[in-house]
């Protein structure tokens, strides 16, 4: 079942073009994760899924209807990238205000424990640390029980150990059979989250796959080695020297051993391995990835297995 859709959806801020005919299909019981640099569109496309924008051409649902009604917008949680706290009011009254809009929400002793904030509820807001305002923030979206929960950087500013409490929460949300669209800057985030990964760049969806199949649609692989020069070497992308051993990022690992090998370059510690999902990211937001028309990237475009999007 799909539960948020946009349809060659686009919109228009002026002359800025911040979405350009975006297809995206978010289903019932997905992990979505949503990358992409800043100014890439992500944050505009979440505020019309949720209906605080309306898109200048194209079609936007949202539980099969209009983003702006009401009673489908009770079926979502939202944790913007910016919000605002009545800095008098305490986090338990927070709670409560929120929770008074929702027929059965989650009670307040359990929605604090689950984001680590259950030692808070007497503090005003206003004397709470960014990573608390934010933690509490992210956990106000989940308070009246959604259907789907978009999250936009929900864990900006936090320190590691707090990235990890909400990371456990929006697990758990999403083993109870939540779905979730996360937007994020944090690689390693949607690595540990997303079961699928939407890129996006310039307004447009480059990329809609697994984390792994991401990876591969870039056919660009790391190739590390200690050796002290080089040859010219074909298809290499990128060049790194980290404590003694290059790192060499190529979109074709066998062609770059043969020429080494050809080369009679003296070379020891050899390593070929995937790109991670940084270095896939990074790739395919330079411009750097195979493209088919003005469709995004698939592994099946790629020639691998069929897109799970």
């Amino acid at each position: 079942m799909i539960l948020a859709r946009a349809d060659q959806a686009s919109r228009r801020y002026g002359d800025v073009l911040a979405l350009d005919r975006v297809d995206l299909d978010v289903r019932a019981g997905e992990l979505v994760g949503l990358l992409g640099p800043n100014g890439a569109g992500k944050s505009t496309l979440m505020n019309l899924l949720v209906g605080l924008r309306r898109a200048s051409s194209g079609r936007v649902e949202l539980f099969g209807g209009d983003p702006r009604d009401p009673a489908s917008r009770r079926q979502i949680g939202v944790t913007p990238q910016e919000t605002g706290l009545p800095g008098t009011l305490r986090v338990g009254e927070v709670v409560d205000f929120v929770s008074a809009h929702y027929p059965d929400p989650v009670p307040r002793g359990e929605l604090l424990d689950r984001f680590g904030l259950g030692d808070l509820a007497r503090r005003q807001t206003g004397g709470l640390s960014g990573g608390q305002r934010r933690r509490l923030a992210v956990a106000l979206a989940f308070v009246g029980r959604p259907r789907l929960v978009l999250l936009d950087e929900p864990t900006t500013g936090l320190d590691v150990a707090a990235r990890h409490t909400l990371w456990e929460a929006i697990r758990a949300f999403h083993d109870d059979g939540g779905t979730v669209l996360l937007s994020s800057h944090y690689l390693e985030e949607v690595e540990a989250l997303a079961r699928r990964v939407v890129v996006i760049g310039q307004g447009r969806v480059l990329a809609d796959d697994t984390v792994d199949a991401v990876r591969g649609i870039v056919g660009v692989r790391r190739v590390s080695l200690v050796a002290n020069d080089l040859p010219e070497l074909p298809g290499v992308v990128r060049t790194e020297r980290i404590d003694g051993r290059l790192h060499l990022l190529t979109t074709d690992a066998d062609q770059l051993v043969r020429a080494l090998v050809t080369a009679g370059t003296a070379f020891a510690d050899l390593e070929v391995r995937p790109t991670s999902l940084e270095e896939a990211f990074l790739a395919i937001t330079n411009g750097s990835e195979p493209t088919t028309g003005d469709q995004p990237v698939t592994a099946a475009a790629a020639g691998g297995r069929p897109t799970t999007a």
